[in-house]
C-alpha cells in the first residue's frame, strides 16, 4: 500500500503499524512526535496504531544542543 511519509510517496506492507514504520526509517527508540493524517499518535500508542492506504505521516526528529 501507498502512504505520504514527510511529504514523499512511500510502499509499506498492509497493516504496517507506526511502529515497525520508525524500525523500517531507522528511527526506533529515538525521540520522535509521529502524526496522522494531523493528529498527533501518542508515543504508547505507536505499537497498536495501524497505517491506513493513503494515510498521510509525518515524523519530527527531537534534536539537541543550544
Amino acid at each position: 500500500m501507498h502512504i505520504r511519509l514527510n511529504g514523499e510517496d512511500l510502499a509499506i506492507d498492509t497493516g504496517s503499524t507506526i511502529a515497525s514504520l520508525l524500525v523500517h526509517q531507522g528511527l526506533a527508540g529515538r525521540r520522535v512526535a509521529v502524526e496522522v493524517n494531523g493528529d498527533i499518535v501518542p508515543r504508547g500508542q505507536h505499537d497498536a496504531h495501524v497505517i491506513a492506504e493513503g494515510d498521510r505521516v509525518e515524523i519530527v526528529h527531537a534534536l539537541g544542543g543550544g
